[in-house]
C-alpha cells in the first residue's frame, strides 16, 4: 500500500511536468535505480565491440601481410666493401693521405682501413652519402687509377646513379600504393627512404606497408581510404632529411607536407603516430594502428611469417 502511494505520488508529480521534463525525470529514476547494471552492460558491450574490431583487424592484417610481404634489412651505419687485394688500401690512402682525404671530403663518408684483410669499411649516418661512397669506391677500384681527379669523376658518376635510384624507388612506391598525384618533390623524398632504415626496417618498405594496411582498414571501417593511404605513405617522410636537418622526423615531416600543400586531413592523420599530437580523426587512429602493425610484422623483428600469423590468431 505504501509503495502504491509512493508511485501515485510520483505519477502526480510527473503529470504536472511537460513531456520533455517527464522523460528526463524518468531517465534519472531509471539511471539511479539501475546505474550499476547499466554500467556493467555498457562494459560488456564495449568489450564485445572491441573484440569484434580486433578480430576484424587481425583478419585484415593477415590478408594484407600475405599479399604484401617484403624482406626488411637491419639498421646500419656502415657498409663493408671487399677489396681484390690488400695493396689496394695503400692506393686508397694515397701519398700522405691525399686520396682518402679528398674522397672523404667529397662524399662525407669516413673510410676505415683497419687490420681486417681485404676489407674497407664506409661509415656515415647518412645512408644516401654512404651509398654514393660505396658506388664511387667500387668504380675507382675497378678503374685502378685512384687519384684526386679520378675520385671527383667517379663520385660525380655515383651521385648521378643514386639520383636515378631515388627517382625510380619513389615512383615505384607511389605506383605500388596507387598514389599517383604526389608532387615530384615528395616522390623524390620517398625515394630517399629507400636508403634509410629504422629499428630494423627499411623506411620505404615500412611506409608502403603502412599505406596499404591503412587503406585496407579504412575501407573496412568506412573511413577515407585516400587520406589513410596517403598519410600512411607519407607518415615518415621526415626521415628522408632528418640526418641533414635538425628536428624530429615527425616535425620535419609536418613541415614538408605543409610546404607542398598537402591537405590538412592528411597532416592530421600522420602527425599523431608517435603520440606527440592528439588523435583527431578516424584516419589518424588507423595510421597509428597500421604503423604499429608494420613495425611488428615478420622481418622487422626477425620473426617468421608462420609464427607471426599464429600469434595473431
Amino acid at each position: 500500500e505504501k509503495l502504491q502511494q509512493s508511485e501515485l505520488g510520483t505519477l502526480e508529480k510527473m503529470a504536472k511536468l511537460t513531456m520533455t521534463e517527464a522523460k528526463e525525470e524518468l531517465f534519472k529514476r531509471v539511471e539511479k535505480t539501475y546505474q550499476g547494471e547499466l554500467i556493467e552492460a555498457m562494459r560488456k558491450l564495449e568489450t564485445t565491440r572491441k573484440e569484434e574490431i580486433e578480430k576484424k583487424a587481425k583478419e585484415i592484417m593477415v590478408d594484407a601481410i600475405e599479399r604484401y610481404s617484403h624482406t626488411n634489412i637491419g639498421e646500419i651505419t656502415t657498409t663493408s666493401l671487399n677489396l681484390p687485394s690488400e695493396d689496394i688500401k695503400g692506393r686508397i690512402i694515397g701519398r700522405e693521405g691525399r686520396n682518402i682525404r679528398h674522397f672523404e671530403k667529397l662524399t662525407g663518408v669516413e673510410l676505415v682501413l683497419d687490420d681486417t684483410p681485404n676489407t674497407v669499411i664506409l661509415s656515415s649516418f647518412n645512408p644516401v652519402r654512404r651509398e654514393v661512397g660505396r658506388l664511387a669506391l667500387e668504380k675507382l677500384i675497378k678503374d685502378g687509377r685512384i687519384q684526386p681527379a679520378k675520385i671527383e669523376e667517379k663520385v660525380a658518376e655515383a651521385q648521378a646513379e643514386v639520383r636515378d635510384i631515388i627517382k625510380k624507388q619513389g615512383e615505384e612506391a607511389a605506383y605500388e600504393t596507387g598514389i599517383l598525384d604526389l608532387p615530384p618533390e615528395l616522390v623524390h623524398l620517398l625515394g630517399r627512404l629507400y636508403f634509410r632504415t629504422s629499428y630494423g626496417q627499411n623506411a620505404l618498405t615500412h611506409s608502403m606497408e603502412v599505406s596499404l594496411l591503412a587503406g585496407a582498414l579504412a575501407e573496412e571501417l568506412g573511413a577515407n581510404v585516400e587520406v589513410a593511404k596517403k598519410a600512411g605513405l607519407l607518415h615518415d617522410i621526415g626521415k628522408a632529411v632528418d640526418q641533414e636537418i635538425e628536428g624530429t622526423h615527425l616535425e620535419l615531416g609536418r613541415k614538408i607536407l605543409m610546404k607542398y600543400k598537402m591537405p590538412e586531413e592528411i597532416i592530421k592523420a600522420m602527425q599523431s603516430h608517435h603520440g606527440d599530437y592528439p588523435v583527431e580523426t578516424i584516419e589518424a587512429a588507423i595510421i597509428n594502428a597500421a604503423d604499429a602493425i608494420s613495425a611488428s610484422r615478420p622481418g622487422a623483428r626477425k620473426e617468421s611469417l608462420e609464427a607471426y600469423l599464429k600469434r595473431l590468431a
